[in-house]
């Protein structure tokens, strides 16, 4: 059956996995947002040096509502960033500034994995819908024809791309994470110590990315071992 014990037990460490993650970010956001920076610079003064120095004037900044809401859009060319972020001058806001700074960076510069990641997303979303009612459909119809299995192959294959999307916005976050902590450094913003606190909230950023990836890989795992099950 679709929802087996197996089933159950791949949910709960998927979501057990991404629970981690989301308390690993936010316990460092929480902590390093109450640590002001030696310089008292917002992380609109931050993004404002660095946009400055690496020839970024033409990205946008706006204010988002919420918390850890903070992205970098390559379409409009905007940097959205929450209050926590935009005005107060603590480490934590550094570190969340140069990282969509280092996405835009990655815009300008034409990164490969972005312009992977942004050219699937479209496809990507689609796919994955369909995809779980043609898995669903099939499974049903399977129980009586061939084709009913192979519709739910199809249905797991347009879902996969889920899961590559996953894997490709690994190196994008890592990127991006990089080249915060360079420009930072390059620029004398932060301290040594402040550098360790930098590197501490990205380091639990990318855990999401991470507790992402794996849960995909553990959900298509799941579906292509049932399939297999039952041919």
């Amino acid at each position: 059956m679709f929802f087996s014990p197996l089933y159950l037990i791949v949910m709960l460490l998927g979501a057990g996995i991404t629970l981690w993650a989301q308390w690993k970010v936010q316990s460092a956001y929480k902590k390093y947002a109450q640590v002001r920076n030696a310089r008292n610079m917002t992380g609109l003064d931050v993004a404002r040096v660095l946009m400055r120095n690496e020839g970024l004037d033409d990205v946008r900044v706006e204010q988002i509502g919420g918390e850890l809401t903070d992205h970098y859009d390559p379409r409009a060319k905007v940097m959205r960033l929450s209050a926590g972020s935009i005005a107060h001058p603590s480490v934590a806001a550094m570190a969340i500034v140069a990282h969509e700074l280092g996405h835009a960076l990655q815009d300008r510069q034409g990164y490969a994995w972005l312009r992977l990641r942004s050219g699937i997303v479209g496809i990507v979303n689609v796919g994955s819908q369909l995809g779980g009612i043609l898995l669903m459909v099939g499974l049903v119809l399977g129980a009586f024809s061939r084709a009913g299995l192979a519709l739910a192959w199809i249905g797991v294959l347009l879902m996969s791309g889920g899961a590559i999307f996953s894997l490709v916005t690994l190196p994008v976050e890592f990127d991006a994470s990089a080249r915060a902590r360079a420009m930072l450094e390059r620029y004398g913003l932060v301290t040594r110590q402040e550098a360790e606190g930098v590197k501490a909230v990205l380091d639990a950023a990318a855990l999401t990315y991470v507790a992402a990836a794996a849960t995909a890989i553990l959900q298509m795992l799941y579906y292509v071992s049932l399939l297999m099950r039952r041919r």
